[in-house]
């Protein structure tokens, strides 16, 4: 059964109890905050001021260091602080607001629940895996898979459970499966394992479940899991919802989320940046990009049609992403658009490296002169070295060029719970106060929120 805005269930009366309580709880904090503006309309210009402060306070303490950047910080706390005092007066009424505020979010959320996701294109409605299989991945995201008892809850709900042990071979095992009977199989593991038991699922036109227990999880975050709930990503081998993702290919290797070349694959294999990602590009950035560093030699085709003889940074994505820094590298809105995201960077040795360092820090990388970014079907990289250095899903390899990427479209069965969130961040775009209002109030009166299909839909 495919799912559409009119296949949305109407909501229920506890939906509509909420949607209820959050316009009620947004009226009275709105309510708050006009008797106090009224009562101190000299005040109200003040803010405005102090507002202005704090800005730019902020923004002086991201640009500079040590003593500078300490006042800097110093001068806009003291400004929001100066900017509570006029506004609320008191700590009753600041207690009064937040928590209204809160109360309004919170029952806001109720209300929408899924209805803020947008509908995927060809989702339909599945019922229960025959014979469900979960390979697991015991080391992945510093054992998760004991620390939520996967294979015990696993055998509670009827889905076959095989643990990954030293010297097993994850492919082999995911074939064995199919072979067995498995007509849906899943990864509680890192994306890098998520990659390849996809691409067995794929090539046998089979259900695929990801469960997310690796570090990062970012392919569970764009499917729309709550990676937080480990446990819960198992009801997708109950009824659930499935629909069709793209994968992407380099070489014969399927990939779920990127590729990376140049200085971006050398930082993110530096031990020190998974905790601590922008301090670990800024350390690395000048010593990767100073004037005595030797330019990587990736050669390819660029948006304009022009060949590219050199770049510092080439990012090769599954779907495209939404970037506001490389560290973190974002989430994507659709992964069922059928081509591949590409993002490259050239840097003048001499001049552009502390904007680049400004313009990650400041989530702004978009706005660095060396971005470019388009999309492509296929997209070569060729290189005069015998091996390329690149990382795909998080594994450092070394590849001979060319390096042919490419989209697979539609390739890959995929299954999730009906209660997960069911979009990603970057596709769940915050409605906005008159939205979300607009949508509330349509639950209240019986009907779905709703937000429409893709156009291609």
């Amino acid at each position: 059964m495919k799912l559409g805005e009119a296949g949305r269930t109407p909501p229920d009366l506890r939906r509509r109890a909420a949607a209820a309580l959050a316009l009620a709880a947004l009226l009275a904090a709105l309510v708050v905050v006009i008797v106090h503006v009224l009562q101190n309309p000299g005040r109200v210009l003040l803010a405005l001021a102090l507002v202005v402060i704090a800005v730019i306070a902020g923004w002086t303490a991201l640009v500079n260091r040590r003593g500078r950047r300490i006042a800097a910080a110093a001068a806009g706390v003291l400004a929001l602080a100066g900017i509570v005092v006029l506004l609320i007066g008191s700590v009753a009424e600041l207690a009064v607001l937040i928590g209204l505020v809160v109360l309004s979010t919170v029952s806001a959320r109720a209300a929408l629940g899924r209805d803020l996701a947008p509908v995927r294109k060809g989702a339909r409605s599945v019922g229960p895996s025959r014979h469900g299989v979960l390979l697991m991945n015991p080391w992945s995201g510093g054992g998760k898979v004991k620390h939520f008892a996967l294979e015990d809850e696993a055998m509670r709900r009827g889905i076959r459970p095989v643990v990954l042990h030293h010297g097993d071979d994850l492919r082999s095992l995911a074939e064995q499966a199919v072979a067995d009977g498995a007509d849906v199989i899943g990864m509680a593991g890192g994306d890098g394992s998520q990659a390849l038991v996809a691409d067995v699922a794929r090539q046998h036109d089979v259900g695929f479940v990801c469960v997310p227990a690796g570090t990062r999880n970012h392919f569970a975050l764009d499917l729309g899991l709550d990676r937080d709930d480990v446990v819960a990503a198992l009801d997708a081998y109950d009824t659930a919802v499935e629909w069709r993702v793209d994968l992407a290919m380099l070489g014969e290797r399927v990939f779920v989320n990127n590729a990376s070349l140049g200085v971006y694959a050398t930082v993110v294999q530096s031990d020190a940046y998974r905790d601590a990602k922008l301090a670990t590009t800024a350390q690395l950035l000048p010593e990767l990009l100073g004037p005595n560093a030797q330019r990587f030699d990736l050669r390819f085709t660029g948006p304009d049609g022009a060949d590219t003889r050199s770049a510092d940074i080439v990012l090769v994505s599954n779907g495209v992403y939404r970037l506001d820094r490389l560290s973190g590298f974002g989430t994507r809105e659709r992964l069922d658009a059928g081509v591949l995201g590409i993002v490259s960077m050239t840097v003048d040795r001499a001049r552009d490296v502390p904007g680049l360092i400004a313009a990650e820090a400041t989530g702004r990388i978009a706005d660095f002169r060396g971005y470019k970014e388009w999309t492509a079907p296929e997209f070569v990289v060729r290189s005069g070295d015998e091996l390329v250095n690149v990382g795909v899903d998080g594994e450092a390899l070394a590849l001979p060029p060319p390096l042919v990427f490419r989209s697979l479209p539609g390739a890959l069965r995929v299954r999730t719970p009906l209660h997960a969130p069911g979009a990603s961040p970057a596709a769940v775009a915050a409605p906005g106060i008159w939205g979300a209002t607009a949508a509330l109030t349509r639950v209240l009166a019986g009907r779905p929120a709703g937000r429409p299909a893709p156009a291609d839909a």
